[in-house]
């Protein structure tokens, strides 16, 4: 029970994450006895360029809403990372069963609605352990609701490499349910343009060359970062004038596939109706303001899975800011990095209900993080 709650029972640290790196000791070791549940969408690149960006964040986030609404009935907290394309979860054993098994009926459906192949697996902690990599983590507050998981080592992607290095086939796990809860999972706003006084939307995925340098290197690209951009606030790519509810035909129906409901007068109604009332629900009312601005509060722009994953607004004269400190890290291989620049960003969501419990991942326009995957993968190969 004690390993089962290991990441329920962190402390939730206050200080700046920039902090937190500088201090080891605040890490912990993953139980030997977790997994690592990896999903992926295969040929990502190729939806992307038939323009089904947002589908493909929809299919990641769906992957962590089946683990989440699992999780929560347990009352087990679990850590989780959007990637765009597809979602890092470490799971404890308790769960593994009915996440994978979820997973798997969520991989089904993809299939079948879409035509996209979903990659799901898992990969025991212990095995990352016996091949020499590393997993510590720990827990930081980045604003008063935003709670995330800090990752150093490079274990999450070992097992990533090893999922997409092989389509796994899982035929012995025991299916005892056909059921899958994705209750909560919404994408209902337009592309959304970056805040005033920005005008663009960069993706950044930031590899450190050596395991053992993680710390002191991302700690110093996120003090470069919030020196040229300011701090997290001030860069979030997500600002509350610019969100527009977006209701068209497709999208509810892309929406009502992915959730794996049936697509029928029923449903189709049920989801226009609750957008028609948002739109009055969140401008004149003061509860609907609360949510919007606990929505950008709640924004997912900043990801550390033993890699920095950012999504940043800003102007072009910042990004070369940025880029020009970290092509030096490069040229001086203590970093590897992709980057991707739109001029919008896209937005899925998970909402429990609207009072502070809903979190919103957010990936770059054109699926900026998969493009920004792509330049770095030609950089490490």
């Amino acid at each position: 029970m004690e390993d089962t709650f290991f990441y329920t029972n962190l402390t939730n640290y206050k200080e700046p994450v920039t902090q937190l790196l500088s201090k080891p000791e605040l890490f912990k070791r993953i139980p030997n006895n977790w997994s690592i549940v990896i999903t992926d969408i295969k040929g990502s690149t190729v939806s992307v360029q038939k323009g089904l960006s947002e589908l493909v964040n929809l299919i990641a986030t769906g992957s962590i809403v089946a683990a989440l609404n699992i999780a929560k009935k347990q009352s087990i907290d679990i850590p989780f990372f959007f990637g765009g394309d597809g979602a890092t979860l470490l799971i404890p054993p308790v769960l593994l069963h009915d996440i994978m098994e979820a997973l798997l009926l969520h991989q089904e459906n993809i299939k079948k609605e879409f035509d996209i192949y979903l990659r799901v697996g898992h990969v025991p902690v212990s095995h990352v352990y016996k091949n020499n990599q590393e997993l510590k983590i720990t827990k930081a507050s980045i604003n008063k609701l935003l709670t995330i998981p800090v990752v150093l080592g490079n274990g999450l992607h070992f097992a990533e490499n090893l999922i997409k290095s092989k389509d796994p086939v899982i035929d012995n796990l025991n299916k005892q349910t056909d059921v899958l809860d994705l209750d909560g999972m919404e994408c209902r706003w337009n592309k959304i343009p970056p805040p005033e006084n920005s005008n663009e939307v960069v993706s950044l995925l930031i590899s450190a060359t050596n395991e053992t340098d993680q710390a002191p290197i991302f700690k110093s690209i996120l003090e470069k970062t919030d020196e040229i951009y300011g701090p997290l606030k001030n860069r979030n790519p997500i600002s509350v004038p610019k969100l527009k509810l977006n209701f068209n035909y497709k999208k509810i129906k892309t929406e009502l596939k992915a959730s794996n409901k049936k697509f029928g007068v029923r449903n189709f109604l049920k989801v226009w109706l609750t957008g028609l009332i948002g739109n009055f629900y969140y401008l004149p009312n003061k509860t609907g303001r609360t949510y919007l601005k606990e929505l950008t509060q709640l924004s997912d722009i900043l990801v550390i899975d033993g890699r920095i994953n950012m999504v940043i607004s800003g102007t072009s004269k910042q990004r070369k800011l940025l880029t020009t400190f970290l092509d030096g890290l490069e040229k001086n291989k203590h970093i590897v990095y992709g980057i991707h620049v739109s001029n919008r960003s896209i937005m899925s969501c998970y909402v429990q209900n609207r009072n502070a419990k809903h979190i919103h991942f957010v990936d770059g326009g054109s699926s900026g993080y998969t493009r920004a995957a792509k330049v770095l993968k030609r950089k490490l190969s």
